[in-house]
C-alpha cells in the first residue's frame, strides 16, 4: 500500500499537478529507504524497502512527510541508530530544498520531531502505545530538564532509545511540545475501556493454592520503578520468589483482595492489572484512562475504584474480571472539571471516598445494592491527600499550598475544625497509634523537617518532631516501639530516623547507603522486619533491619525499588501503614 502510494505521488511530482493536496490525504507513516538522494528536479524517491529487509542494512533512511505534504524529515540510521535528521521543502517544480531550522517555528518543530521519532512507541496523539503517553498530565512529575535528558541520553533496562543526534534547538522544541496540552482534549471512552480489555489468563487454570512454600500473607508487593518490574518477596525467608515485568510506571499503591490472594496494580498512563498472588501471573488488564491517580478495592472484594488526571473521570470497575460498570465524569456543583487526587475505600462505611483536586469538594460514593450512589461534600479548600481516623468517621486532609488540614466528619459531611500544621504536610503518609492512653495521629511533611503529632479526642498538637529534613514516608507497626521516617527530599535524603512511639523522641538515624535516597520503610506481618527502600536504579536495594535492635539483617538488590506492600498488613488495616 505505501509503495503504491509513493508511485502515485512521484507521477503526481512529474505532473507538477498540486503535489500538496495529493500528500495532504494519506495517513502519516515513516517509508524506509536503502539511500537518499534529495537532487533532481522534479525529486524521484529511491525504491522502498521493507521492514523486515531494511532494519538488515547497515545504514538506511525513515522519510515521513508533513500533513501538507510539503515538508519532509528524513533521518539517516545507522547499525540501527539515527544519527542526522534533515528537513527538505517540496518546492512547486517537484524539486526538494533544505529547510533552514530558524524557518520553522519552535512549536512546528518539536511537533515534526515528534513524528518522525515518536509516534510509533507514543502515538499519533501522544496517549502511548507501547511506550507511556507523552501529555503535560503524564509528565508533571518530570522536570522539563529531566525530560530532555531522557530523550538525550534514553532510559536504561527499557526500551527507550538514546536521541544525541538531535541539535540542542529541536530537542528544546520537542520537549515543549510534549508539555504542551492538545488543541482538542483526548478522552477516553467506556467503548475504548472495554477495546483494551485483555484476559490474560484463563480462571479456570488458577491453582486452588499457591504455587510455592511461603506464607502468602505475610508476601510483599515490590514495586522496581527503575525498571518496571514487580518482585514478590517472601516475608518470612526474605528472598524474592517471582519477579515479572509491569506497565510503564505503577502508582506506588498497590491494593489488595479482602483475602490477600490478588493484587490490583495502576499505571500512571491508566492501565489496571489483576495479579493473582497464588499463581504469581497476571490474569487480566483494562485501560481505563490516559492518565491515572490511584485505585482502591471495596471491603467486600466486588468492585475497584480507579481515579483519574485524564479525562476527568472515576471509573467503577468489577472486581472479578475489571470489566466496566460505571464511568462517572468529574466536576464540582457548578461545573467545573476536576482531576481527582486520591480515592479511597471507607471500610465501615461501605463507600470510596474521593478527594476533588481543582474543587473543594469530597464525595462519597456508597457500592452495593442499587449502584452507587454519590453524595458531594462542600470543603473549604481542595485536598492534594487525607487520611481517615481509625474509626472512619473522620477525614483529614490538607491542600499543598496552604499550612493547615481540614477535618470533616463524613457523618454530618461538615468540617468541624482547622489543623495548623506547617510546610506541606503528607497526610496520606499518616498513621496512628496510642501515646500515653490517648489515640494520636502523626503526619510527615514534604516542605519542612518535622513530623506533626496529633491528639484525636481534640485535634490538639501534641508535639512537632523535628527531623532532618522534609520527607515522604511514616510508618509502624502495632508490635513495635518505633516509627521510622525518611528525609528524602533533604540534603539528608539517605537518611532514616527512628521515633520512639513513647517519648516522642528521636532515638536512631540510619544511613542503609550512604548518599543513596532511602524512602518507604514497610514492615512484616508479625512487625519482626523493617525493610527500607534504596530508591536508585544503580546500587538500589531492599535494606532489612531487626525492627527491635535497629540492626542491619539482610540487603536485596533491587532496581529503584520505590514502595513494598505487605499483604497482612495491608489487607488487616494495621495502624501503621497507609490503606
Amino acid at each position: 500500500m505505501a509503495a503504491r502510494a509513493l508511485v502515485a505521488l512521484c507521477a503526481l511530482i512529474l505532473a507538477a499537478a498540486g503535489v500538496g493536496p495529493a500528500w495532504a490525504g494519506e495517513t502519516e507513516e515513516v517509508r524506509w529507504y536503502q539511500a537518499f538522494d534529495p537532487s533532481g528536479v522534479p525529486w524521484r524517491a529511491a525504491a522502498e524497502q521493507n521492514v523486515e529487509e531494511v532494519f538488515k542494512l547497515h545504514r538506511y533512511f525513515g522519510v515521513t512527510r508533513d500533513e501538507d505534504g510539503r515538508t519532509l524529515r528524513v533521518t539517516r540510521y545507522e547499525k540501527g541508530q539515527p544519527v542526522e535528521t534533515r528537513t527538505y521543502r517540496v518546492r512547486d517544480d517537484g524539486g526538494l530544498e533544505p529547510l533552514d531550522a530558524a524557518e520553522v517555528t519552535a512549536e512546528r518543530r518539536g511537533e515534526l520531531a515528534y513524528r518522525e521519532h515518536c509516534v510509533s512507541c507514543h502515538g499519533a496523539g501522544r496517549l502511548g502505545v507501547s511506550g507511556p503517553a507523552l501529555l503535560p498530565e503524564s509528565l508533571e512529575r518530570l522536570k522539563k530538564i529531566e525530560a530532555a535528558r531522557v530523550v538525550r541520553e534514553g532510559r536504561p533496562l527499557t526500551q527507550m532509545p538514546p536521541f544525541r543526534f538531535l541539535e540542542e534547538a529541536t530537542l528544546a522544541s520537542l520537549v515543549d511540545y510534549l508539555y504542551t496540552p492538545p488543541a482538542v482534549a483526548p478522552t477516553w471512552t467506556e467503548a475504548q475501556m472495554r477495546d483494551s480489555r485483555q484476559v490474560l489468563r484463563d480462571p479456570a487454570t488458577l491453582p486452588p493454592r499457591p504455587v510455592y512454600d511461603a506464607d502468602p500473607l505475610n508476601l510483599f508487593v515490590v514495586v522496581e520503578a527503575g525498571d518496571h518490574h514487580l518482585t514478590v518477596l517472601d516475608g518470612d525467608r526474605l528472598v524474592p520468589i517471582h519477579r515479572g515485568p509491569t506497565h510503564f510506571a505503577l502508582h506506588g499503591g498497590p491494593k489488595y483482595s479482602p483475602d490477600g490472594r490478588h493484587v490490583y496494580l495502576a499505571s500512571r498512563d491508566g492501565w489496571v492489572t489483576k495479579y493473582d498472588l497464588y499463581a504469581l501471573a497476571p490474569v487480566v488488564e483494562v485501560r481505563v484512562a490516559i492518565n491515572t491517580r490511584n485505585l482502591a478495592v471495596s471491603e467486600d472484594g466486588r468492585y475497584v475504584a480507579v481515579g483519574n488526571y485524564l479525562p476527568r473521570t472515576l471509573v467503577l470497575l468489577d472486581a472479578a474480571d475489571l470489566s466496566p460498570l460505571q464511568v462517572i465524569p468529574v466536576a464540582g456543583t457548578d461545573g467545573t472539571p476536576s482531576r481527582i487526587s486520591a480515592v479511597y475505600q471507607a471500610a465501615p462505611r461501605k463507600s470510596f471516598v474521593v478527594a476533588l483536586k481543582d474543587v473543594p469538594e469530597a464525595w462519597e460514593v456508597r457500592y452495593g445494592e442499587g449502584g452507587f450512589p454519590m453524595r458531594r461534600i462542600a470543603l473549604d479548600d481542595v485536598l492534594d491527600d487525607f487520611l481517615f481516623d481509625p474509626s472512619y468517621r473522620y477525614l483529614v486532609g490538607a491542600s499543598r499550598r496552604v499550612q493547615r488540614a481540614q477535618v470533616v466528619d463524613l457523618d454530618s459531611g461538615k468540617a468541624i475544625t482547622a489543623l495548623d500544621l506547617p510546610g506541606m504536610p503528607h497526610l496520606a503518609s499518616g498513621i496512628t497509634w496510642d501515646y500515653r492512653g490517648e489515640r494520636v495521629m502523626a503526619t510527615p511533611n514534604l516542605r519542612e523537617g518535622v513530623v506533626s503529632v496529633i491528639r484525636l479526642s481534640d485535634w490538639q498538637l501534641v508535639k512537632r518532631i523535628e527531623t532532618l529534613g522534609p520527607g515522604f514516608f511514616l510508618r509502624s507497626h502495632e508490635a513495635t516501639p518505633y516509627a521510622w521516617v525518611d528525609n528524602s527530599f533533604s540534603s539528608d535524603k539517605d537518611a532514616i530516623q527512628v521515633i520512639d512511639k513513647s517519648t516522642l523522641e528521636v532515638v536512631r538515624t540510619l544511613r542503609p547507603s550512604p548518599g543513596k535516597t532511602a524512602a518507604h520503610v514497610e514492615f512484616d506481618r508479625y512487625g519482626r522486619y523493617a525493610l527500607v527502600s534504596v530508591m536508585e536504579v544503580a546500587g538500589g536495594a531492599v535494606v532489612v533491619y531487626d525492627a527491635r535492635t535497629l540492626e542491619e539483617v539482610k540487603r536485596l538488590p533491587m532496581v529503584k525499588p520505590s514502595g513494598k506492600y505487605n499483604v497482612y498488613n495491608k489487607t488487616r488495616l494495621s495502624e501503621g501503614t497507609s490503606h
